[in-house]
């Protein structure tokens, strides 16, 4: 006879089940338990013929095991449990001294939110890659998280990788355009748990599409000011790295942003900003005005340097004097300022007659590169004016055609490219002119 607390096996299950309640119908046996491994619920009436060829499962501890296997049984199961009683577990298996604001940021605001979706916009300095990795440890060890992306400014990929390795053995591939086309026929965004990849690669539009087609248990998003939305009148205009953003959101559980500079100084810019975290959280610009004043907003938190204090009490960073340095310019270095000056803004004033507004952009641009060398040096602002001289003159003989049309880059784009890159990019844009 079937006893409730029987562990019995069958061909009517495919594993053994625990008997929580049995009682007898006439000619059938009702039981109602659940299958050991897997915890299905089991209710079933079966035949007392069929009793017979059901099986009683001796539950008598065996220790003929392997010692060695049973003690890697008994630590997983300690592991598994060990967050419900180690609140720091992250920071005691990570190769990190982690300092009192970083663990308030982690385990006060961030790892206290359900669904996480924060912004972490301390000054510089502050370690924020140490937080991002004690959030993504943690929540691996609570098994909340599994597929985990990282986007970033490119510049940023190698030291991220090498530190998250170092620091927290977590291990992520960095994916850019080689590794994606060396996946043909694949979607790597689906194939990879743990990616490294650039704002700038992900953002372009048939990137963009393979990765709004995957889902992200965790998306930590560094430089995330750089993903901006502006409001000109009643029209919205969105960047390519607010669209990433967008989609990000919209694919991801759980969201974290970093940023030293999250505000631009245009309430709306920030507003939209905060959006990508939680859309529609503020309706208005004046509610999140109000937040900031009241010091309550639950999606942000931020600490200046002079906030920063270590487990003594002592501050970080020392006191920050700024002193401002009067010199004076030669006069062949001031008719050099006045010349360049009244040159940039000539010719801009003629830019902002053209109707195209993609071409006014484009002129301000190669003109702010001139102020750009002349704050450099000397020399570099000779070379950009005989390189700009060569080229407009190569326009005139009809050796060369003019460069307006030159593909539209984004200001904070350029900035974050390798220098070498960038000044590459830059000479191309010494050459746009009006003609």
């Amino acid at each position: 006879m079937i006893k409730e607390g029987s562990i019995i096996k069958g061909s009517f299950w495919r594993e053994p089940v625990k008997i929580e309640k049995t009682e007898e119908l006439n000619d059938f046996i009702h039981i109602v338990g659940s299958t050991i491994h897997s915890k299905e619920y089991i209710d079933q009436l079966l035949k007392k013929d069929d009793l017979s060829s059901l099986e009683i499962v001796k539950t008598a501890i065996d220790f003929t095991s392997d010692p060695h296997k049973t003690f890697f049984v008994i630590e997983a199961t300690r592991f598994r449990y060990a967050s419900l009683f180690d609140p720091l577990l992250a920071v005691n298996v990570s190769k990190i001294d982690p300092l009192p604001f970083q663990i308030e940021a982690v385990y006060g605001y961030v790892l206290k939110q359900p669904h996480i979706r924060f912004l972490i916009a301390d000054d510089p300095g502050a370690g924020k890659t140490i937080m991002a990795g004690l959030i993504i440890k943690e929540l691996k060890l609570r098994r909340l998280v599994n597929r985990i992306l990282i986007v970033l400014p490119g510049h940023l990929k190698d030291q991220w990788r090498r530190e998250l390795k170092e620091k927290f053995d977590e291990t992520f591939l960095v994916l850019d355009r080689n590794t994606f086309n060396a996946q043909y026929g694949e979607n790597p965004w689906e194939k990879n748990d743990q990616v490294i990849t650039s704002i700038d690669f992900a953002k372009q539009d048939e990137i963009l599409a393979s990765l709004s087609s995957v889902h992200w248990d965790l998306t930590i998003v560094d430089e995330a000011h750089k993903m901006s939305a502006y409001k000109y009148g009643n029209k919205i205009e969105k960047t390519q790295r607010y669209k990433l953003g967008e989609v990000l959101s919209r694919t991801s559980n759980h969201l974290v942003f970093l940023t030293a500079t999250p505000h631009k100084g245009d309430p709306e810019n920030f507003r939209l900003f905060l959006d990508l975290l939680m859309p529609g959280f503020f309706a208005t610009n004046e509610m999140v005005e109000e937040s900031l004043r009241n010091k309550d907003n639950p999606l942000f938190i931020r600490r200046l340097k002079e906030d920063l204090k270590d487990f003594d009490g002592r501050p970080i960073f020392t006191r920050r004097f700024p002193i401002t340095i009067k010199f004076r310019l030669s006069d062949n270095e001031k008719m050099l300022y006045n010349e360049v000056s009244r040159y940039v803004i000539d010719q801009y004033n003629k830019a902002s007659q053209s109707e195209q507004s993609d071409k006014k952009r484009n002129i301000a641009f190669a003109l702010m590169i001139l102020q750009r060398r002349m704050a450099s040096s000397t020399y570099a602002l000779l070379q950009s004016l005989e390189r700009r001289k060569d080229r407009l003159e190569k326009i005139l003989k009809g050796d060369e055609k003019s460069k307006e049309t030159v593909s539209l880059i984004d200001y904070e784009e350029l900035e974050d490219i390798e220098e070498i890159e960038r000044w590459k990019e830059e000479e191309e844009w010494e050459s746009v002119t009006l003609a």
